[in-house]
C-alpha cells in the first residue's frame, strides 16, 4: 500500500479479500489506484485489510472483514473503501492482523474487529464491528498495532499496552493477556 503526495492511495499484491481496493479480486503485480478515495493523509495495512485517514478526520477501510475489522457494522469483505461508522476527528490509524485502531484528536483511542486476546482494550473479549473506546487511557499522542496487541504513548512519556502477551510483548513482566491497557514497566521519557 502506498500514499502519494496528491492524497491518492495505490496498492499491489494479493487481493483475495479485496484488500487492493480497486473493486476486483485480481492479484496485481503493479500498483493500481484504490477506488473512490482521495485527500488521504495516512494509511495502514496488515494481513488482509487496510485503513485510510482522510484530511477531514474520517477513516475509510477495505479488504477482509471476517471479524468486523472494517468498522462498517458488517462482517462482509469490501473491495472498495467504506467509511468506518461513528468515528471522526481521527489523527492516526493502525492495523493489527484482524483488528483496527485509531487515535482521536482528544487523545482517546478507539478499536474494533477481533478481540479474542483483549486487543480492543474495552474490558471484554467480544469482537466488535464498529468502534469502541479503549478503557482507562487518555492523553495519547501515538499508537501502534501488532498481532493481537497494541501500544499507546501518553503525553507524559509512558507507554501502555494491551491484548496478547504470550511472549511478554506487553512489557508488564508477565505473559498474561490484558483486555484493558496496562503500563509498560521500567520505561519512561519515550
Amino acid at each position: 500500500l502506498a500514499l502519494k503526495s496528491d492524497g491518492t492511495v495505490w496498492a499491489w499484491g494479493g487481493n483475495w479479500a479485496g484488500q487492493l481496493g480497486d473493486g476486483s479480486h485480481w492479484n496485481r503485480k503493479t500498483p493500481v489506484q484504490v477506488r473512490d478515495i482521495s485527500d488521504v493523509t495516512a494509511i495502514a495495512s496488515r494481513h488482509v485489510h487496510c485503513l485510510a485517514l482522510k484530511s477531514d478526520g474520517t477513516v475509510w477501510a477495505w479488504g477482509g472483514n471476517e471479524y468486523g475489522q472494517l468498522g462498517d457494522g458488517t462482517t462482509t469483505n469490501k473491495s472498495t473503501p467504506v467509511q468506518v461508522n461513528d468515528i471522526s476527528e481521527v489523527t492516526a490509524v493502525a492495523c493489527g492482523d484482524e483488528h483496527s485502531l485509531v487515535l482521536k484528536s482528544d487523545g482517546t483511542v478507539w478499536a474494533w474487529g477481533a478481540n479474542w486476546d483483549g486487543q480492543l482494550g474495552d474490558g471484554t473479549n467480544t469482537n466488535r464491528n464498529t468502534p469502541a473506546q479503549v478503557n482507562g487511557i487518555s492523553d495519547i499522542v501515538a499508537i501502534a498495532a501488532g498481532w493481537s496487541y497494541n501500544l499507546a504513548l501518553k503525553s507524559d512519556g509512558t507507554v501502555w499496552a494491551w491484548g496478547k502477551n504470550d511472549y511478554g510483548q506487553l512489557g508488564d513482566g508477565t505473559t498474561t493477556n490484558r483486555n484493558t491497557p496496562i503500563q509498560v514497566s521500567n520505561i519512561s521519557n519515550v
